[in-house]
C-alpha cells in the first residue's frame, strides 16, 4: 500500500469514501474541484492510501499558523477508510502521512474533531496518542449566511 497525494483520476473513490461516511459530499464535479485546489495548496493536503489502484482511505490536513505565539498547528478535516479496508492499518498509515506533512511544515500539534457517535473513530485517536479535549474544551460554530 502507497501513501500518496490525491490526484484527480481518484475523484470517484474519493467521493465514494466521502458518501460512505456521510459527509455532503456535493457530487463528483465537487470532490474534483476540491481535490484540485487541496492539491494546488502547499498549506494543505489530500492524501490516498492506494493498493494497486485501488483507494482504500483518504485524509486532508491543512496547517493553521498561530497568531498569539510563533509556530503553526494542522487540522485533519477529513479521514475516511473504505468499509473493506477497517481494521488493517489504511488508517493508521494515513494519519501518519499527515502528521508528517504537518511536522515539515513547522507544526507542533494536530487537532482533529470527531462527532459524538463515532466511538471507533474516538478510540483509534487515543490509540495514536491524541488526548481527549471533551470537558476541557469547548467548541463554539456558527453557520453564516449563504
Amino acid at each position: 500500500m502507497e501513501i500518496r497525494s490525491a490526484r484527480i483520476a481518484d475523484t470517484d473513490a474519493v467521493n465514494e469514501l466521502l458518501v460512505q461516511l456521510g459527509y455532503p459530499g456535493g457530487g463528483r464535479s465537487t470532490t474534483a474541484e476540491r481535490i484540485r485546489s487541496w492539491v494546488d495548496d502547499p498549506t494543505r493536503a489530500v492524501l490516498v492510501a492506494d493498493a494497486d489502484g485501488d483507494v482504500l482511505g483518504v485524509i486532508a490536513v491543512q496547517i493553521c499558523p498561530f497568531f498569539e505565539r510563533d509556530g503553526a498547528w494542522a487540522r485533519i478535516t477529513a479521514l475516511v477508510v473504505a468499509d473493506r479496508a477497517r481494521r488493517q492499518g489504511v488508517g493508521a498509515r494515513l494519519v501518519e502521512a499527515a502528521e508528517e506533512f504537518a511536522a515539515g511544515h513547522g507544526c507542533i500539534r494536530v487537532e482533529v474533531t470527531s462527532a459524538d457517535r463515532r466511538h471507533d473513530a474516538h478510540s483509534f485517536y487515543k490509540r495514536r496518542g491524541y488526548a481527549d479535549q471533551t470537558g476541557t474544551s469547548t467548541r463554539f460554530l456558527r453557520d453564516l449566511p449563504q
